[in-house]
């Protein structure tokens, strides 16, 4: 085993699993699971704004939707029912759940500490948050070597799975279905990517705002044709998904009873991979939006989750599990095992159809992540140089994704999510006062 493997064990086997759900269980009781106990507060805030500056809300969600509607859903479900077996979806719920305060956290914290452009308009990022608390404590030098570490792992995250992973997906679809070679795919989505990215994040956000309620729309449908037709054998899928997850190879960790399997592993890390929340990236999609309001913003982070990994991954996890046996026999090319289970039950058509969305799902995702790369290289070197020389960048990353083995960028994924995640967490945590202090504010009103 390598060493990378093995770091990612550590982070993704033990340390991050724990943290998530310690921060997500502080912060439920910090905000008095308002979430869970008060759903309306969550809906009246799910409203658009838009004044002068910025994007509407509802855009600023279509852009970071865009950044977690992808790999994640297709791809990264059936990744993890391969490695983790079919307990790896409860994890992902756990994740969800324990996830949906954290997004709203960083949200909330990204709309306080956000900067404005010469031009009026709003930027922001989790970067911006954690310089100005290390600066109000009085170790600002510390807090720039953190922010930094911090940036450089969201690079590498754009340049593995916001990038190479998405392309790889789409040209795995496209050459098992249509058999379009790979090299042809990338070129395309590179060279579209190189014009879209240049627009910055208004073009950006006007064509995530087009794709992905049609993208979800058509997939939700699907899937819901797949899951009705095998409504009989519903009940005995999330039993195999609940015996799974506490099987009786799980080795039982003394940290809080916390159940430490590969099930656990592959679970929680494709579903941050999915929703994102806790990581970090969400905020430099909500920080443009046009809201005065931080919790108001805060809400459609909640939102995210849930549509995200409650509703989308879980449609596809049971489809998948419904038709395994057809899946299966695709163990490893975990495009082709969605497809082949959706195909199984929907015909070749269904597969045509997949094939579309996956290209939506996951060209949405590559242009979402252009906007986060530019941002966080404009942290290290604003200069429009520099922001050319990473869009060049970005593009190869997406070209070169079509064509190489997923094993090393999932590897690298994992590594950027996990230092990403361990780092904001602690910020999280130690930036709680102001989260609650905002929340009581907007739930009085």
């Amino acid at each position: 085993m390598s060493m990378l493997e093995h770091v990612n064990n550590f982070l993704s086997g033990m340390l991050v699993p724990v943290l998530l759900a310690l921060s997500g269980i502080f912060f439920g009781v910090k905000l008095k699971f308002f979430h869970i106990l008060k759903p309306m507060s969550v809906i009246k805030g799910l409203k658009s704004e838009k004044s002068n500056g910025g994007i509407s809300s509802a855009k600023a969600v279509s852009l970071a939707l865009a950044g977690t509607l992808g790999v994640g859903n297709i791809v990264g479900v059936s990744s993890a029912i391969h490695l983790g077996g079919f307990g790896a979806v409860f994890w992902m719920w756990v994740s969800a759940l324990c996830a949906m305060l954290l997004k709203y956290a960083e949200i909330v914290l990204a709309m306080r500490h956000r900067k404005m452009n010469a031009d009026g308009t709003p930027q922001g990022s989790a970067m911006n948050y954690i310089l100005d608390f290390f600066a109000s404590s009085g170790f600002k030098r510390f807090g720039r070597i953190v922010a930094s570490v911090f940036a450089a792992a969201f690079l590498l995250n754009a340049f593995t799975m916001g990038s190479m992973l998405q392309t790889g997906a789409i040209a795995d679809a496209l050459h098992g279905v249509v058999g379009l070679p790979p090299l042809y795919t990338g070129a395309v989505l590179a060279t579209l990517t190189l014009f879209i990215a240049r627009s910055g994040a208004k073009g950006i956000s006007a064509l995530t705002n087009l794709l992905v309620p049609v993208m979800s729309a058509g997939y939700i449908v699907m899937s819901l044709i797949v899951i009705i037709r095998n409504g009989s054998d519903i009940g005995t899928a999330f039993h195999q998904i609940f015996t799974g997850a506490f099987s009786r190879d799980a080795a039982i960790s003394g940290v809080g009873g916390y159940i430490f399997t590969r099930s656990l592993r592959y679970g929680v890390m494709r579903g941050l991979i999915s929703n994102e929340a806790g990581c970090g990236t969400a905020p430099t999609a909500h920080s443009v939006a046009d809201c005065a309001i931080p919790a108001r913003q805060g809400m459609w982070g909640i939102f995210e989750v849930f549509a995200d990994t409650i509703v989308l991954c879980t449609m596809t996890a049971l489809c998948v599990i419904l038709e395994y046996g057809e899946a299966a026999r695709f163990g490893g090319n975990y495009m082709m095992m969605t497809i082949a289970a959706y195909s199984a039950e929907l015909g070749r058509y269904a597969s045509y159809f997949l094939c579309a969305a996956v290209l939506c799902f996951g060209f949405a995702t590559v242009i979402c992540w252009a906007h986060y790369g530019m941002t966080c290289a404009r942290y290290f070197n604003p200069s429009h140089r520099a922001n050319r020389i990473f869009i060049l960048v970005y593009c190869a990353c997406v070209f070169i994704g079509s064509f190489i083995s997923a094993d090393l960028a999932w590897q690298l994924a994992d590594l950027s999510m996990g230092i990403m995640t361990v780092i904001n967490l602690m910020i999280l945590v130690l930036m709680a006062k102001e989260v609650r202090t905002e929340t009581e504010i907007y739930l009085g009103r």
